[in-house]
């Protein structure tokens, strides 16, 4: 924030190419997470290059297909290396009984974003849905902008191709992007830190440690938990998106308040856009989506859910948490959805809310007995206390910095900011004061998150698992 990025921005400015600026920036961006995995994201790209070339030149569409699969499978291969090559040997160890040692192995970050986005590019040049890029710097800025490399959204090569060689950075654009760059940033660093903070408190990590806690305070550690994932997910594509409105790009929006989703079908609408869409574009409807019968519908989004499930984590548990949405969905698909609107949006709100909640305390855990004992222990099955002093203290120091967090879960703050704006057409004072508000919002935010970050020590970055 002090030097990386005012630097990065000023050379940006004053630079005539300013895509090698870009470049050179976000490689130097992504070697601070080690100098040498830089090769993995450099040599991915390489491949990629060398493959949509290919297939662009061929035109037989055998020849182009053998292409396309061949590139397809040189990045999986390197992807599943790296973040699933110890998976597997668990598994096959816990199968055969075999003495199968782990390798150590280094994942590089963003690894699955970044590859995903590579493997976006070769289907596209395939499908001819964009053109091929023949200057492999511009495909490697595309597959290392540091905006969002490490962390999300996936951006489409052909949503952002256009903006690679022609882009304008007006005053409007770095306004709004500092603005959604210091909302992103306040999220992480001043509500998902501390939510997580209170979620480690009342969740234990361990079974021998599940004694200590209360029925009440897991239900509220869930709910903590709940609220961190949100607030950190999407904290990390408003910044992606307010830095790329600094430079010029506009990346489309990753999450619209899920929470506030009527369904399950519904809430993957709102939550991680950009992946959800990857996984239908790229494997659902290639694999023929519904449009072959009941059975094989039901057949493909089992192995969509799966997937997406596993891109989360090289562990059982993510599997099983996407085959869990999976299930509410396939039942949505049938007939459950249409029942439940019959009788409100109310209950509907609250069965997904269910739903969701549930689901997190399955991610959370990749120790699925742990994870079963908690889930019991919350309807009072494991003889522990219904509420402690621990408890009852956290909910008492933190209740204004909760309520605040459930508010910014919603778009109840945007819903308030926009009514107050459209009055305030008809009120000038009224416009007045929401300008001077929307104003000083911006740096009492970078204040509270600096002030955050210098003073606590505790600042998880839980998407280095993928």
């Amino acid at each position: 924030m002090f030097l990386f990025l005012p630097l990065s921005l000023i050379a940006y400015y004053f630079s005539r190419n300013k895509n090698w600026v870009l470049l050179i920036s976000s490689l130097i961006f992504y070697s601070f997470g080690g100098l040498k995995l830089i090769y993995v994201l450099i040599g991915m790209t390489v491949i990629s290059y060398i493959g949509g070339l290919l297939i662009d030149a061929s035109h037989r569409r055998p020849i182009r297909r053998m292409w396309l699969w061949g590139t397809v499978t040189l990045l999986l291969m390197i992807l599943v290396f790296f973040k699933y090559t110890n998976f597997f040997i668990d598994l096959l160890r816990n199968l055969t009984k075999g003495d199968f040692q782990r390798i150590d192995l280094v994942l590089p970050i963003g690894i699955s974003f970044y590859t995903f986005q590579l493997l976006s590019y070769v289907v596209d040049v395939y499908r001819e849905d964009c053109e091929v890029q023949e200057s492999f710097p511009k495909l490697l800025l595309y597959a290392s902008l540091f905006h969002q490399c490490i962390a999300g959204p996936i951006v489409r090569y052909q949503e952002i191709a256009r903006q690679i060689d022609n882009r304008m950075v007006t005053t409007e654009m770095v306004n709004q992007g500092i603005t959604r760059f210091s909302v992103g940033l306040a999220k992480k660093a001043v509500f998902a830190n501390h939510l997580a903070a209170l979620a480690d408190t009342l969740l234990p990590d361990k079974l021998e440690n599940l004694s200590t806690s209360s029925v009440t305070g897991l239900w509220f550690g869930v709910l903590f938990y709940m609220l961190q994932i949100y607030m950190d997910f999407s904290a990390y594509s408003d910044m992606a998106i307010g830095l790329g409105k600094m430079v010029g790009f506009t990346y489309r929006e990753n999450f619209r308040y899920p929470y506030m989703a009527k369904s399950i079908s519904e809430f993957w609408r709102r939550w991680h856009i950009s992946l959800g869409s990857f996984f239908r574009d790229y494997v659902y409807i290639p694999l023929g989506g519904n449009r072959l019968g009941l059975g094989r519908t039901i057949l493909n989004l089992i192995i969509v859910w799966a997937l997406t499930g596993f891109w989360h984590g090289a562990a059982v548990n993510y599997i099983l948490w996407g085959l869990y949405f999976c299930v509410f969905i396939i039942v949505e698909k049938i007939f459950f959805s249409k029942r439940v609107s019959k009788r409100g949006k109310g209950i509907s709100h609250i069965y997904t809310l269910v739903v969701v909640y549930f689901g997190w305390l399955l991610f959370r855990y990749t120790d699925l007995n742990l994870m079963l004992q908690i889930g019991k222990s919350m309807f009072g099955a494991g003889n522990l206390v219904g509420i402690d002093l621990r408890t009852m203290l956290l909910l008492k120091n933190n209740c204004f910095f909760i309520i605040a967090a459930i508010v910014g879960s919603t778009g109840l703050i945007r819903f308030i900011n926009e009514w107050l704006i459209e009055w305030g057409i008809r009120h000038r004072w009224v416009m007045n004061l929401v300008m001077i508000a929307n104003v000083a919002v911006i740096p009492i935010l970078l204040l509270l998150s600096v002030m955050s970050l210098v003073g606590n020590s505790y600042n998880p970055f839980i998407y280095y698992q993928f």
